[in-house]
This record gives structure tokens, sequence and C-alpha cells, in this order.
């Protein structure tokens, strides 16, 4: 080869390798805000899709708000909408919210992650991080990491494989469960099919659309299609590292999982439990909801609520029937989400546990935060503080603009702010009822929710500077 036609290293003469090459950089200088910019992508190119008329079942134009909040909680797997999901979309549009959630579930970074994947043909180390960074958000800061982490960076293949598989395999096995109930209450063979492969879809994202009018009424007292629907959303909710880390130690102790999967399985089943009995105590006496249910009913619907509470967003009740004391426990359970690199949201449920375990450590007057005999370092307590404090700020800023621009009463609007933040999908009605400014207001939410607290303050600010001077120290008083 002639040195006139030989590609000087390091600078690619052909456009694809151009591309490449930007993609390669501006990743390597921020992998936050290049799976933000990703993601927004996405949300854009969804926007334009839902909007086209062929999306509609009318065959109209669907209106710029109304269009960029469906993709915004179709990518972000939120499942709030201000249309009515089931009737305003066309085939092509009910497509196009299906193939959007199984894209928003993989995850901001991981998503980001593949898609460099397929630019530059190979996943490389910058690729790598990104998707380890998905499972630990230790990594978007840069430096070290201890190798305690919940997704190693070897293991990154091998969840993204899981991502694929677990996909495939939990909502196909959701999906088998779903069809013949539906064939035994009536439905026929084709209609049967696709709602069935729709509503598994919609379980395991943690989504909760529906694609029939009726959405679960019919199914509201059947504890085998509510209970495959439960099993989806859970398996969703704990993340893709979880299952990882099961399906690797299935045939083996299950001392020989990592702390992350202790802490998520642990704290997960505590929420549920302890969201089912307030619901039970709260909500007995209520007409509306549980009061005209027998006992084995009552149960088995708040362990319902309380799976669905977490991220799922089906619900088999009017929410706005709960009395303001469930709602407030609702707005809780919301809020912490679910797992870890999951398509949930929240605030995620090791971020609880480690802020109670910080408590606990300070009320026993030890210095070391402990739990299943390791040692939590102090920089995952200031990720966890900053992770609650920055979605409590989103939830808080949110709430007070939608307020103004409502006049709506103040449970109602924290419930959808929060169910928005945390991509739960729960509404009392007032996401329908909003005026475009509040729906641009509650899409920014949904956004900021589902790109996570700490990857966005990470692409906001430069958090890969290192400070190179300590002021002196000085203790403030506190509490």
């Amino acid at each position: 080869m002639s040195a006139t036609t030989r590609a000087v290293p390091g600078r690619p003469r052909s456009p694809a390798g151009r591309i490449r090459a930007a993609v390669n950089e501006f990743a390597a200088r921020s992998p936050s805000r290049f799976a933000i910019l990703v993601f927004a992508l996405l949300i854009l190119v969804f926007t334009l899709l839902f909007s086209l008329p062929i999306s509609s079942s009318n065959g109209r134009w669907t209106p710029l708000a109304d269009s960029l909040f469906t993709a915004v909680s179709v990518i972000c797997v939120t499942g709030l909408s201000t249309v009515d999901m089931a009737t305003h979309w066309s085939v092509f549009g009910h497509l196009l919210v299906y193939i959007g959630v199984q894209v928003g579930a993989v995850g901001v970074l991981t998503m980001a992650s593949i898609l460099g994947l397929v630019i530059s043909r190979k996943l490389g180390l910058r690729a790598k991080l990104m998707a380890a960074s998905d499972s630990n958000p230790l990594r978007v800061h840069g430096g070290p990491v201890a190798e305690g982490q919940a997704v190693r960076l070897g293991d990154v293949g091998k969840l993204l494989t899981t991502v694929a598989i677990s996909m495939v395999v939990i909502e196909g096995g959701v999906a088998l469960l779903l069809f013949p109930r539906m064939l035994i209450a009536g439905i026929d063979v084709g209609t049967a099919a696709w709602e069935s492969v729709y509503y598994s879809a919609m379980a395991f994202t943690n989504t909760g659309f529906t694609p029939n009018r009726e959405g679960i009424d019919a199914f509201a007292t059947d504890y085998w299609f509510l209970g495959a629907l439960m099993i989806g959303v859970f398996l969703g909710a704990i993340g893709f590292p979880v299952i990882l880390a099961i399906a690797s130690n299935l045939r083996q102790n299950r001392r020989r999982w990592s702390i992350h999967v202790k802490l998520t399985l642990l704290t997960s089943v505590i929420l549920l439990v302890a969201g089912a009995v307030l619901y039970i105590v709260l909500e007995y006496d209520n007409p509306k909801t549980f009061g005209s249910l027998d006992a084995g009913h009552t149960v088995f619907q708040s362990f319902f609520l309380s799976t669905m509470a977490r991220s799922g967003g089906f619900s088999t009740i009017p929410i706005d029937d709960l009395h303001g004391s469930s709602l407030l426990v609702t707005d809780m359970l919301m809020f912490i989400g679910g797992g870890s690199a999951s398509t949930a949201g929240g605030i995620k449920v090791t971020t609880l546990a480690v802020l109670f375990l910080a408590a606990f450590a300070e009320a026993r007057g030890v210095e070391s935060m402990d739990a299943f005999r390791r040692r939590i370092p102090i920089d995952v307590l200031r990720l966890s503080v900053a992770v609650a404090l920055w979605g409590a700020t989103i939830v808080a800023v949110s709430s007070i603009l939608i307020l103004q621009i409502t006049k709506a009463p103040l449970d109602h609007v924290l419930f959808d702010v929060i169910s928005a933040f945390a991509t739960c999908g729960l509404s009392t009605g007032l996401t329908e009822r909003l005026p475009d400014a509040g729906v641009y207001v509650l899409a920014a939410t949904m956004f900021c929710g589902r790109v996570g607290t700490v990857t966005l303050a990470a692409a906001l600010a430069q958090s890969q500077r290192r400070q190179l001077y300590h002021n002196p120290e000085e203790r403030p008083l506190v509490g």
C-alpha cells in the first residue's frame, strides 16, 4: 500500500471513521454527558414518531406536548400519560410504545454503551466503564473503585448478555402465564397473544401501560393474572446485577452473594411486606378500596399495591380513592423505588439501606458501617446522601412549579410528581388534566428521575476534577 492511500493513525479519512473518533473522544471526556445525550436523542426521535398521523388512531397529528410527554414516559419507562394510551394510538403507535419501553429498560448508561459498541464495532475500555457505571454509580466520578462493587469491570460483558437474556426469558415467561388466562376469559387468540406479550413487557420494564381500554379491571380479582404481573414487576425492579448474581450462583451457597445483592433483596422484601401491612391497616375500613373485601382479598390486593407502588404502575383501584395516609405511604414507596441498574426508578433501595445503616452506626456510637460482615466505605454514604438530596430537590422544585401552574391539592400534586420522578406511573388523575406548561415540567421530572440524579449531577459538574488542597477542618453543630 502506498503512502498516499495508507490511513494516518489517529486521523481516519472515511466519514464513518471520523464519526467513530468523534464519539469516542466525546465519550472519553464525559461518559455521563454522552449517555444523557443518547437518551435525549432517543426521546426526540420518539417524539417525532409519536407526533406523526400514522401513530394515532384517528390519523391526525398528535400535539407536541402529548407526543413529547409520551416519548419521555416511554423511554423513561414511567407509565404516566396525558392521553388514553389504549385508544389514542394506532397499531404503529402501540409498537412504538413496546419498542420504546424495551430500549428505555436497558438503562441510560448501558444503552449508551451498546450504541457505542455498534459505532466502534467493539466494546472497549471506555464503553465498559460506561456500562459498569450503570450498575455502580461510583464509577461516574472517576478514580479507583473498591472491588466489592455490584458488577466488576471484567463482568460487563456478562452484564450486557444478562440484560438481553433476562428480558427475553422473563418477559416470555410472564407472557406464557398470562396467555392462557386471557383465553379462558374469552379473548380471541390473536388479541390474547398480543396483549400477553404487551403486558409482560410493561410488567418487567415497570412501566404499567395497558393495551386495552378497560386495563386490568377485568382481571382485578384474578390471582393468577395479577400474580404474574407482580412476578414480572419484582424481577424487573431488583436490578440486572442481582439477576446476574442469582443466575451465576443458583447452584452455590448464598454466602457468595455480594453485599449489594443481599441488601437489595433484603430491603426489597422488607419494603414489600411493610407496605402491604400499612395498606391493610390504613385501608381496611375504606369502602372505596378494600373496605368491601374479605380478609384474603384485602391481603392480596395490599401486596399487589405494595408491589406496584415501588415502580410497577398497575392498579386495580382508583388511586385518588385512597386515604391521605395511604397516599403518603405510596409517596414514600415510590420515592425509594427499586434496585440499582433496574427497570425501576426512585433513589434505589440500597441508597435507603446505606442511610439507615449510617443512622444505626451513629446511634451505636461506632465509626464504621457494617452489614453482612462487610464494611461499607464512607464514599458510598456520601453518594447515598447526594442521591437522596438531589431527588428530594427535584421533587420539591417540580411540585412548587406544578402547584403554581394548576392550583391543585398538594397531596395530588406531590403524588404525581413523585410518581414521575420515580418513574412509577401511578396517578391520581392530575397528569391527564395538566396544561401544557405542567406537562413540560412533569416530562423534565421524568427525565431527571430516569437518567439518575448521580449521572445528571456528574454530567453538569466537573466531578472528575481533583482537589489539590484541603482547607482547615472545623466541625459545625448539627442536629
